[in-house]
């Protein structure tokens, strides 16, 4: 199941919420003064359209002397004006959306590469991409546009009171009543709709996250015909987003009607108001069209200004969550010590490990030394520790209690890319990108296309990538899925070959080979091993008889010790593991057989 996540906290103010995203804008410093300048410009223009008609009506249709060409000339330059004035913030508008998105997904990915192995353990996949790729991009975009919206419509707005103002202040009067009636309806609806907003987030995460584990679990959904129960909770999810997609509507659509209400109102009681001025203070009807078209064209902005708080609210909902996400979000942290290759000494000191939520340590108070080019085989049934322990040497898990050193030094005290730099891993579960077999294997350098050509043979898997039509220029596909479950392995094993670290960890390294595969691989591993400290996580013990120790774990201890040899002549747990493996029931010891 997804991890629960808690409802986002409101911040007190919209202020606030939007004052976190100003640092991403840093960089279109030309941008912003350009959208202000040609915003306001435009603004400007806008009273232009009310005060023709006050000469027009009060001299030209009376047949005074009227230039009537300048009508034409006027409105045609005044609409060219604000068209070039439009384009200009338009343009500068996007540069600075842009520019803040690309900041702020790549802020947010690079926390996600060193973000702390919690992180993926609470959060899904799915939601991670969700708020990296497509809540970023929507609500950046929603956010500038509704911004840009706010900026123009504001001083359009004032531009037209303004004018208003010259015109007749009585009737203006009237106009500014219906400005708090607006507010207390933008104030009281944002508030719901962003609470809305955060509740469609986190269900739009839980429909995802059906999708993603369907996705990769498609073989055991069809194999259990589990697609009628998948389609319901699918369908569960998806019914559920679309009533608080509902509700969204109803909360954003409200607005308008509601305000367009109060502005009705207010020129109801401005068409009364002049209709009895013009009877005792002798207003023209030239001044009375200018003022009731400056008062008609103030409503697009009114109702413009009272639909913005629906984009601004759900721009701020989705940029919040990647806000979050990188100022709450420790990054790794590391010491200092730095060694280009470690001998390979590692001591653990009375290392405990509790999981969070786990009634049990998963590492129980383990002593141990390794030698430098030691290798220490590590045994026992599932949830024993053995993962736990080899996990515990990159710090991809953290003693509770306890110490654990590489050379003498505390991991704790070592820069975390020297460390894992002294790492080779080679799992049952291959990890692999969608990228040319040379990338994968030379993985976070660039590749040298003899050292892959090597570890590709050394890992008995030139012949099949030679025979590709673009060798090892062949893109592997999801995970590898071009490449067999075996050639997976291999390729894992050569990127291991590849990166020549001072120790490696194998975990089943030969599980998912072919007889003679496994045989050459074996011999590669043998070569590389040599003079290399080795741990080797084994299910099946034939492949660890020469190791030079075997450590038999059980309950997060360590509950026998010694070689092959000495450990069957003890007649104790390992011997009775060896027996259990050579039946084919290895994989089905239970805990409770080893105390």
């Amino acid at each position: 199941m997804i991890a629960e996540e808690p409802m986002l906290e409101v911040p007190r103010t919209f202020w606030r919420r939007l004052s976190r995203i100003f640092p991403y804008f840093k960089g279109t410093r030309w941008a912003l003064p350009g959208v202000i300048i040609a915003t306001t410009a435009a603004a400007v223009t806008e009273p232009a359209v009310p005060a023709l008609m006050k000469p027009l009506l009060d001299r030209g249709f009376k047949g005074d002397s009227f230039n009537l060409w300048l009508v034409p000339a006027i409105l045609l330059g005044l609409f060219a004006f604000r068209g070039l004035a439009g384009f200009v913030a338009q343009y500068s508008l996007a540069h600075m959306a842009n520019h803040a998105m690309v900041t702020l997904r790549r802020a947010l990915f690079a926390k996600l590469l060193d973000a702390p192995m919690s992180l993926y353990s609470q959060t899904s996949a799915s939601a991670l991409s969700n708020t990296a790729v497509y809540e970023v991009q929507t609500g950046t975009t929603l956010l500038v546009n509704a911004l840009m919206s706010l900026l123009k419509d504001s001083l359009t707005l004032i531009a037209l009171m303004a004018y208003l103002l010259y015109i007749n202040w009585k009737l203006t009067l009237i106009v500014l009543l219906i400005f708090p009636g607006v507010a207390l309806v933008m104030k009281v609806l944002s508030r719901r709709l962003h609470r809305i907003t955060q509740a469609s987030q986190q269900a739009t995460d839980r429909l995802a996250y059906v999708v993603e584990e369907n996705v990769l679990a498609h073989r055991v959904v069809r194999l259990h015909q589990a697609q009628e129960a998948q389609a319901r909770r699918f369908d569960q999810l998806n019914r559920e987003l679309r009533r608080l997609a509902m509700k969204s509507t109803v909360a954003a659509s409200a607005m308008t009607p509601l305000t367009q209400m109060l502005a009705a109102a207010a020129l109801s009681a401005v068409i009364c108001t002049a209709l009895w001025q013009s009877s005792t203070s002798g207003i023209t009807v030239g001044g009375f069209a200018a003022f009731v078209t400056a008062m008609l064209m103030l409503i697009a902005p009114i109702k413009h200004l009272s639909e913005v708080a629906s984009p601004i609210t759900r721009g701020l909902a989705a940029v919040q969550r990647g806000l979050d996400l990188i100022e709450d979000t420790q990054s790794e942290s590391g010491g200092t010590h730095e060694a280009r290759a470690a001998r390979g000494e590692l001591v653990f000191e009375g290392a405990v490990v509790r999981y969070e939520g786990s009634e049990r340590d998963a590492l129980d108070g383990v002593d141990l030394r390794i030698e430098p080019g030691e290798t220490v085989a590590l045994v026992g049934s599932s949830g024993s520790g053995k993962t736990t322990l080899v996990n515990v040497l990159p710090r991809f898990v953290e003693p509770t209690t306890g110490r654990v050193s590489l050379d003498g030094v505390e991991l704790r005290e070592w820069r975390l890319a020297a460390l894992r730099r002294q790492f080779a891993f080679v799992s049952q579960d291959v990890v692999m990108f969608n990228d040319t077999i040379a990338a994968n294997v030379a993985l976070g350098v660039e590749p040298d296309r003899q050292r892959v050509a090597h570890a590709l043979d050394a890992a008995n898997l030139l012949a099949h990538v030679e025979s590709l039509p673009q060798g090892m220029d062949s893109v592997v596909g999801h995970n590898a899925t071009q490449l067999s479950g075996g050639q997976r392995q291999r390729l894992a094993i050569a990127r291991a070959l590849y990166k020549n670290a001072p120790i490696l960890v194998l975990d089943e390294a030969t599980s998912a080979l072919d007889a003679e595969s496994e045989q050459a691989v074996k011999v590669a591993l043998q070569r590389l091993m040599a003079g290399r400290t080795t741990l080797i996580i084994a299910h099946r013990l034939s492949t660890i008889e020469h190791a030079d120790r075997i450590l038999v774990m059980s309950a997060g201890r360590i509950v026998e010790a010694g070689s092959h040899a000495q450990l069957l002549r003890l007649e104790g747990h390992y011997a009775r593991l060896y027996r259990i493996a050579a039946t084919g029931d290895f994989d089905k010891t239970q805990e409770s057989e080893l105390p």
